[in-house]
């Protein structure tokens, strides 16, 4: 199993809320997580639209776990490495 670091996406039509999750690579996009390390949430003031556990997100990236472009520009954002 290859471990992806990506979004899953919750919310209503135009008021979209991401949370930031380790999902197996071939499951669909709101199936089942391995675990949830934060959220992203576009429409908050700047300072609450994205919360996550780096300390996780840096565990998993060394168990090797991929990301996807868009986490890696949150996870450039706060300032969290991404090879």
């Amino acid at each position: 199993m290859s471990a992806r670091i990506r979004l899953k996406k919750f919310g209503t039509k135009k008021r979209p809320y991401y949370r930031i999750v380790v999902m197996d690579k071939q499951a669909p996009r709101d199936g089942k997580t391995i675990e949830e390390l934060g959220y992203y949430h576009p429409i908050e003031a700047e300072g609450k639209q994205i919360v996550f556990d780096a300390e996780k997100a840096k565990a998993w990236l060394a168990k090797g776990a991929t990301v996807t472009d868009t986490v890696r520009s949150i996870f450039n954002k706060k300032n969290v490495s991404v090879k």
